[in-house]
């Protein structure tokens, strides 16, 4: 039985341990097994570039960040692009054939769970693990990399807290998250920031600045706002989708953050400071609970193929591991239910999110 592996997409923590708890259940209950991984994502598979593993390789990786396999972005919208008379999707079933693959195991976000929906409507035998430090994958309640993710930038506004403190200033911090807040949004509450800006909520400039002139009143000395990337005011939510793009193509690559702390500026007299976790929330060794999730789906996703499940999506659903078509996922973003109890609750000890 030969089985194809490949991470794609952005790299996150407990890809290694996933493909570990794959490949491992694999090993143990067939003896006929042959592992064949992919060079940076889907890439490998178009360009053939592979190499044979052996059980070894997955040793010693359980608490290993990034991807031993390698990764990169291959973007949904171009795959049925014809570059240069290259046809991305026919080059892949080709190597998929080439090598009779019996299944092709795509550990990758949203974008990666398209084309590998794509790859198992062409006729492909195709499984997914969803990874991604936003946790927006449509269907499951949580993707591998996402608490180690929290924890980094938690860490870091804990971190942000003491020099604000210290220097009496507002410190503006940008967390990654840009269309889905749930990074945002869980480092915010685990590091009690005063008001976290997240993308599905449009912000009122003067409603920040006025719960920050409110808690300047009370004595604080310092205000902690954590920002999604994706942040975005209620003017701009009002934009057609074409001219929101040209307005985020008009910061020319500069964080949401500043333009906030602009804004800021013109209402308060307060110092402000910007500050952004950046990349570091997607690396270093992943945290324990990342480990024994990212263990366990990998064991999920063995046992589809070994029971020839294919076309399916590992999932997590009311703490219990199952499977959803990928068809189902494809597509779709999980976004943060703004009258769920995490935010509801939030708003009631007094957090705020600049709308009201």
């Amino acid at each position: 039985m030969r089985v194809g592996l490949l991470t794609s997409g952005g790299d996150c923590q407990a890809l290694n341990a996933t493909m570990r708890g794959l490949v491992k259940t694999l090993y143990q209950q067939r003896k006929d097994i042959e592992i064949i991984g992919f060079l940076d994502g889907y890439k490998g598979l178009m360009y053939e570039n592979y190499q044979i593993m052996q059980p070894q390789d997955f040793e010693d990786i359980l608490n290993k960040g990034g991807t031993i396999l390698g990764s990169s972005r291959c973007p949904f919208k171009k795959m049925r692009v014809i570059e240069n008379g290259f046809d991305k999707v026919a080059a892949m079933k080709k190597t998929y054939q080439k090598l009779k693959l019996d299944c092709l195991a795509v550990l990758g976000g949203n974008g990666s769970l398209k084309t590998a929906n794509l790859l198992s409507q062409e006729g492909l035998n195709v499984i997914g693990l969803p990874k991604t430090i936003d946790n927006d994958t449509w269907g499951t309640d949580y993707t591998f990399g996402f608490q180690s993710a929290v924890d980094i930038a938690s860490r870091y506004l804990d971190e942000i807290q003491t020099t604000a403190s210290s220097h009496s200033r507002v410190f503006i911090v940008e967390i990654m998250g840009h269309k889905v807040g749930h990074l945002c949004l869980s480092a915010g509450l685990a590091s009690g920031a005063d008001m976290i800006l997240l993308p599905e909520i449009p912000y009122d400039i003067e409603v920040v600045a006025r719960d920050i002139e409110k808690r300047i009143k009370t004595g604080r000395r310092s205000i902690l706002i954590a920002c999604a990337e994706g942040a975005i005011s209620k003017e701009e939510s009002m934009l057609s989708k074409k001219h929101y793009k040209l307005k985020v193509a008009s910061r020319e690559g500069q964080s949401v953050v500043y333009e906030i702390a602009e804004k800021l500026s013109h209402y308060i007299e307060k110092e402000i400071r910007v500050s952004c976790v950046g990349h570091a929330q997607r690396g270093g060794q992943p945290c324990a609970y990342d480990r024994e999730m990212a263990t366990l789906m990998g064991v999920e996703g063995a046992k589809l193929i070994l029971n020839k499940n294919y076309g399916q999506l590992v999932v997590l659903v009311d703490h219990h591991l199952t499977s959803i078509p990928l068809l189902e996922t494809a597509g779709q973003l999980k976004y943060v239910d703004i009258e769920g109890s995490a935010v509801q609750n939030a708003r009631l000890m007094g957090i705020s999110f600049g709308d009201v």
